[in-house]
């Protein structure tokens, strides 16, 4: 016994035994929940409904009926224009708040930010009470024709625009002064040296911004819901296949389709990334903004039409919610709050908060040991970079091909996982892959700023590693860590297309109830929760601005101690 236990600690201190039992832990893990239902997904498309193989059977069945395949070209059609728009106005925006000396320029980048807070179906819904049959905007005299094309396109610029604006406000954030004195010095105007420096500098983004803006429209599910009518898309034809028609086989088909975009975003993010190394070195200088009342004034007449655009939008919903019946009755009511219980009920929106806390924190936890289990140990290259490779997977996944796979994976008798389908684990489970890319990103920028020195220090000191990583790295990481969590649980409260498929009778979130009352015609009830959603992301969002600034000024004055 003693010789044997004499060969395991050998052993372990040889080949770090304790850390690779468990990166192969969490390789398992993340397998799961991955690669086999995938597996799953795929293979269920190549079945008859009997379970037989039937080949490509179900792709010429789908791409022969007309009334399917149309979905495809629709698709792209709404998905091709809502980008180009989004892309085009998220840049002016950016660039607005970047490159002038416009006033307000904080509440401005706020104020884009809200259409992440709420779901897409709740863009949908804001813009009934606007341009729909009855809308406010309807009713005096401009009628878009807001059911179809139309509106599927204005909802999906309104949930991309966002995520393109972020995209470029970093890349423009920071710029090297030295190029546009230079370019100035020799009387090149402005907008040579738009064309010929700034574009040039974040053409990777915008790239990337395209693509990232295509796959997103091109698998949302909640605008298309509400507002598409008879323009069928392919988000709405799983849902009706699955949830409607039962046709398991002909759903993975659709969910098959859906991937197509979202792989090559993913290959573009890669070579865009590989390529997008930046410009800035020591030596760089902070561009001073020239003074310009002209250019200042149109920038601010531009952001101020694009902030009301979403501030009209979140009235036009406080308008819903607060009226008896819109807009037959516009008496004053709370009765809107108090919600149906055939439809989730207050209990829904108990259940998202719930669902969103729990994927906030175990998410975390497992996104931020899994980063630093690929970056700070030095051992197991194969594993690591296996490891770093499942990270970035989750980016080519669209929320409905998750749920999707998860159905067919989980919802198997012969699954020794089968018992977390129908629960609260598998929402979890669905919304920790779905949204893990992300935080991975964050996590490992943090992790890549912190010295190597300090796992050296621990390791001759024979201090264990879980030690130095709860009382050094977690610590120094901590902004990281608030950011990732806010990140989680924003995400998890609006989710539609991950969890459309997985949620129970008995736990059903806001989400999913705004989508069962505004098909049982309750716009208000819907427009009621969709508040309860801003509000409570809203809430989360301030807590880690302050959080963070705490944080910063803790840091702040134990240096200055320390001088």
């Amino acid at each position: 016994m003693v010789f044997m236990k004499n060969i395991l600690n050998r052993l372990s201190r040889r080949f770090s035994l304790p850390q690779l039992f468990v990166l192969l832990a969490f390789l398992l893990v993340f397998g799961a929940i991955l690669i086999c239902p995938l597996i799953s997904l795929f293979s269920k498309a190549f079945l008859d409904k009997y379970g037989n193989y039937a080949g490509l059977a179900n792709y010429q069945k789908y791409f022969n009926n007309p009334n399917l395949s149309i979905s495809i070209w629709n698709t792209i059609d709404i998905s091709l224009v809502s980008t180009v728009f989004s892309v085009v106005l998220a840049f002016l925006f950016a660039y607005a708040l970047t490159r002038s000396n416009l006033k307000g320029k904080t509440l401005f980048k706020y104020i884009a930010m809200i259409p992440i807070f709420i779901p897409t179906i709740i863009h949908a819904v804001g813009l009934v009470y606007l341009f729909g049959k009855q809308g406010v905007i309807t009713r005096m005299g401009w009628d878009i024709g807001l059911y179809g094309r139309t509106g599927i396109i204005i909802s999906e610029v309104i949930f991309t625009f966002p995520q393109a604006f972020l995209m470029f406000f970093v890349a423009l954030e920071y710029a090297d002064g030295r190029l546009y004195d230079a370019a100035e010095a020799m009387g090149i105007s402005p907008v040579k040296r738009f064309f010929r420096i700034t574009l040039p500098d974040v053409k990777y983004t915008v790239i990337n911004a395209f693509f990232v803006c295509f796959t997103l429209a091109f698998a949302d599910f909640g605008a298309p819901k509400v507002l598409g009518g008879n323009y069928n898309v392919l988000a709405t034809d799983i849902y009706k296949q699955i949830a409607g028609q039962f046709n398991m086989n002909m759903g993975a088909v659709v969910g098959s389709l859906l991937l197509i975009p979202a792989v090559i975003s993913f290959i573009v993010d890669r070579i865009v990334r590989s390529k997008n190394s930046s410009t800035l070195n020591a030596k760089a200088t902070k561009l001073v903004i020239k003074k310009s009342f002209k250019r200042d004034s149109l920038f601010f007449v531009f952001c101020t039409v694009i902030s009301l655009c979403f501030l009209v939008l979140v009235a036009a919903l406080f308008m819903g919610a607060l009226t008896e019946y819109y807009p037959y009755k516009m008496d004053f009511t709370w009765k809107n709050f108090e919600f149906n219980n055939s439809t989730g009920g207050i209990g829904s929106f108990y259940h998202s908060l719930e669902m969103s806390v729990a994927t906030a924190v175990f998410g975390t936890a497992f996104v931020f040991i899994y980063a630093y289990l690929c970056e700070k140990i030095r051992k197991f290259g194969a594993l690591r970079k296996i490891g770093k490779l499942f990270s970035v997977l989750p980016m080519a996944l669209p929320g409905m091909v998750i749920g999707i796979s998860f159905i067919f994976f989980f919802n198997n008798k012969h699954n020794p996982l089968n018992f977390i389908y129908g629960t609260i684990i598998i929402l979890v489970l669905s919304n920790i892959l779905h949204y893990f890319s992300v935080p991975f990103i964050t996590a490992t920028g943090a992790l890549k700023k912190l010295d190597a020195e300090f796992e050296s220090v621990a390791e001759s000191m024979n201090i264990p590693r879980w030690k130095t990583l709860l009382r050094v790295t977690v610590p120094l990481s901590l902004p990281a860590i608030l950011e990732i969590f806010m990140y989680y649980f924003v995400n998890a409260m609006v989710t539609v297309s991950a969890v459309v498929f997985l949620y129970s009778a008995n736990f059903r979130i806001a989400s999913i109830a705004i989508s069962h009352m505004e098909e049982a015609g309750n716009i208000s009830q819907a427009a009621a929760m969709g508040l309860l959603i801003l509000l409570i992301n809203v809430i989360v969002r301030i807590l880690y601005e302050i959080a963070v600034k705490i944080i910063q000024f803790k840091r702040k004055k134990k240096e200055e101690r320390t001088i």
